[in-house]
């Protein structure tokens, strides 16, 4: 009989991964990827440091920030820096959860596999699970309402724990706390009116709360006043300056008198625009395009405080904390268009100058202006900073919130277990394997404290089963305590975002079984056997 010749369909260079093959290099490669930031975790987790192909270094302990600058390359693992990509993005914190949780869930699925069990039937059970898991976060999640500074604080405290901003979170949250209360809009804030401006000089302490609006400005010309009290603001989206025409134009002269005139006719056109201005009563001009140096003069002389070239996003923050409205001409420039600030100010900081504009009346667009000892320090800060805003806006949004230290996650562990035992089929197996799951986050708050793990899940069991919903890790003092009472307080966004990820993830991972990695002509595009992540050994 003749030989069969083989038939190939896809091109040389494809690599093909089966079966229970491509299952276990896929959890493999997610389950390194939870592994890398699983150290962070919690008030006692360690920073990593990350240095580019530049050069460049990033000190953090932020769960996105380290997945994106670790420049993944395998496609699994990609997919699991996606799930922290969406918690930042929806709540802006709690990213390191999502994504050991969801390294968590493909750990216990492999498990559930090496005992034949169908990946789908287990993705029947992480569904099911992860339905009931919202339900029960729902149930235990306390109301809060937007007077409540006290419980605003703790959620802002509590973000900053563990991070670099932690010797200075009291004072820091107070300043978090007010701006969202100034800038929110009944219940829902929008973050874009907070402005975070950072300097290095000074510490953490040193960092506040501007009532208004600090740019990356200095003033036009030095003839101008440096400050200007009880300020009248215009912001113009033109240019104070003559046109030149759309296409070229060339203009003949017989006479060299004409030529004066014509200077003097665009002379008179830049006074007549500084007039405009000096006449509608402003004493502050903000201008999205350039200034011309005869205009600058003109309102220099007038004592009018002018900065120029300033961006769009920074001029629509300045209309919203002053009052003023955008103009696009200066012909209908007057008093009602302008704004009003207590104080505009040039200040010097470092070898730059920066345009403060303060004490506006019912500002809706505020600044926290960090300041600490080193370019990382301030970078980290700005980090901790950020995610205590999308904490508190998510809390405020939700209405709702639960208590961290890992008493939440107990408390759904608790619960899954329960109803694991109502059902028959083999998904009983795998909402007890999410159940599992669920509890590594106490268990990894236990080991990055250096406490041991087993004690303190057997501990916190107890106290759960006795009915106490809110007993959670003390990490400082290494025992189970009130997590409420203690303070440690997040919104439930970050806990039902973070189990909706992970769980699709991990869903969508287990149905995976067979990879087709095609390569062009320049090499392959994927590991070999796709088994590991560069850099990741």
């Amino acid at each position: 009989m003749a030989q069969q010749q083989p038939i190939y369909i896809l091109s040389e260079n494809t690599q093909r991964t089966l079966g229970r093959d491509a299952q276990r290099n896929n959890i493999m490669a997610a389950k390194l990827v939870a592994e890398t930031v699983r150290t962070t975790l919690g008030p006692k987790g360690m920073d990593k440091m990350i240095v580019d192909s530049l050069g460049d270094i990033t000190v953090t302990n932020d769960g996105v920030t380290i997945l994106n600058e670790m420049q993944i390359e395998h496609p699994t693992a990609k997919m699991i820096v996606e799930v922290a990509k969406t918690q930042e993005e929806q709540v802006g914190d709690g990213t390191t959860t999502a994504v050991i949780l969801a390294g968590e869930l493909l750990k216990n699925a492999e498990r559930l596999l090496d005992q034949e069990i169908h990946p789908t039937v287990i993705v029947k059970g992480y569904r099911q699970a992860a339905e009931h898991a919202q339900i029960y976060l729902n149930q235990m999640a306390e109301n809060l309402s937007k007077n409540d500074d006290a419980t605003l604080r703790k959620i802002a405290e509590t973000a900053m724990t563990g991070k670099g901003a932690e010797a200075s979170k009291e004072k820091l949250a107070d300043i978090i706390v007010t701006a969202v209360k100034m800038v929110a809009d009944g219940n829902l804030v929008d973050l874009e009116n907070i402005k975070l401006e950072k300097k290095v000089g000074g510490g953490i302490e040193d960092s506040e709360l501007i009532q208004g609006i600090v740019l990356d400005k200095e003033r036009a010309h030095p003839g101008m006043p440096k400050l200007v009290k009880n300020a009248k603001i215009a912001l113009i989206d033109a240019a104070l300056e003559i046109k030149s025409t759309e296409i070229d134009a060339k203009i003949q002269i017989n006479d060299p008198s004409q030529l004066q005139t014509f200077v003097d006719q665009e002379e008179k056109m830049l006074k007549d625009m500084s007039d405009k201005i000096i006449k509608s009563g402003a004493n502050v001009v903000f201008c999205q395009k350039g200034v011309d140096d005869l205009v600058q003069y003109f309102l220099a002389k007038a004592g009018v405080y002018v900065a120029r070239r300033v961006k769009k996003s920074d001029m629509e923050q300045l209309s919203r904390a002053t009052g003023a409205r955008i103009l696009g001409k200066i012909s209908e420039i007057n008093k009602e268009d302008l704004g009003q600030a207590g104080s505009v100010e040039e200040i010097k900081t470092g070898d730059e100058e920066l345009t403060y504009v303060r004490e506006c009346k019912n500002p809706k667009a505020v600044t926290i202006f960090l300041k600490g000892g080193t370019q990382h320090v301030v970078a980290e800060v700005e980090r901790a900073v950020k995610d205590a805003l999308g904490d508190l806006a998510a809390a405020l949004k939700n209405g709702k919130v639960v208590a961290g230290a890992g008493a939440a996650e107990i408390e759904v562990s608790r619960k899954l277990r329960e109803y694991a035992n109502t059902l028959s089929g083999r998904e009983q197996l795998a909402v007890l394997a999410f159940a599992d799951a669920m509890e590594v986050v106490p268990r990894t708050l236990a080991e990055n404290a250096g406490l041991d793990p087993i004690d303190m899940l057997t501990e916190l069991k107890a106290k759960h089963d006795a009915k106490q919903k809110w007993a959670g890790i003390d990490v400082f003092k290494g025992k189970v305590v009130d997590a409420w009472k203690m303070g440690v307080i997040e919104p439930l966004k970050i806990k039902t975002q973070a189990v909706k990820s992970a769980s699709e993830v991990a869903e969508l991972i287990l149905r995976i079984d067979d990879v087709i990695a095609g390569s062009s002509s320049k090499g392959p595009q994927m590991p070999p056997g796709m088994g590991g992540m560069p850099g990741m050994e």
